[in-house]
């Protein structure tokens, strides 16, 4: 069972996630230009950004996780995002290993994990600068569906340094975030109900088939298995019964 609510550090999601038996269960992680902080069982993870769907391999019954906003992780962390692309890494792998080991035995022993690890991520957050008000825009920007070149005039930054900021910020150029955020846009819309070709629209893709491959690309599976496991009617603005399983 999966559930989420903004977290208290801004813009931020705090997640939790218990494991049901069975590979059918599980979730694909889209790409999305966020990077995670991940208590798993006593176990704390960081899981960079993806460039491609991940289905995770069950180690632990219970979840929690703070999903940050795009750009805001590598301050957290105090590694550039492009190094942990693609990549799940132990915590201790980046900080001191027996201090993260400490933090993820307080957690496991707080009464609610979930609560213990925001407050977790408060406390550090407030050790490390601010976010970066400029990459918050060039997010903005991408996710409102500007090109790279008018995201790089519009916050002031040329093509060439908004490539190199975007690779340390968000794990890849600004190019592929865009196609991120794209997918995210459309596939919010199938979620929604609305017809493909429309959905590939009013997301920015160029039609259908454009979008289906994006969909193939980065999240690994068809438009119509997607609309399936979210519980959306294939091509159609009719949800499916309530009870149908989402995966995505």
């Amino acid at each position: 069972m999966y559930a989420e609510r903004p977290a208290l550090l801004d813009g931020a999601v705090l997640w939790t996630r218990t494991a049901v038996a069975g590979p059918a269960e599980r979730r694909s992680v889209l790409p999305d230009g966020c990077m995670d902080l991940i208590w798993a069982d006593g176990h704390l993870l960081v899981a960079g950004p993806d460039t491609r769907a991940y289905v995770p391999a069950e180690f632990a019954a219970r979840y929690a996780g703070v999903r940050f906003a795009p750009g805001d992780a590598p301050r957290f962390f105090g590694v550039p995002a492009h190094e942990l692309r693609d990549r799940r890494v132990p915590l201790g792998a980046l900080w001191d290993g027996a201090r993260a080991r400490r933090l993820g035995e307080r957690i496991t022993d707080a009464p609610d994990p979930a609560a213990a690890l925001e407050e977790l991520v408060l406390r550090r957050a407030g050790d490390v600068r601010a976010p970066d008000p400029q990459l918050r825009a060039v997010v903005a920007r991408l996710a409102a569906g500007r090109t790279v070149a008018d995201t790089a005039e519009e916050v002031g930054l040329g093509v060439r340094r908004l490539h190199r900021r975007s690779l340390d910020a968000f794990g890849y150029g600004p190019k592929t975030l865009a196609r991120v955020l794209r997918l995210q846009r459309a596939l919010a819309l199938v979620r929604a109900g609305v017809p493909y070709a429309e959905a590939a629209l009013r997301s920015g893709c160029a039609d259908q088939a454009h979008l289906a491959r994006e969909t193939r690309a980065l999240a690994g599976t068809t438009l119509g298995a997607y609309a399936l496991s979210a519980g959306v009617s294939a091509n159609s603005d009719t949800p499916l019964p309530s009870g149908s399983r989402t995966t995505a």
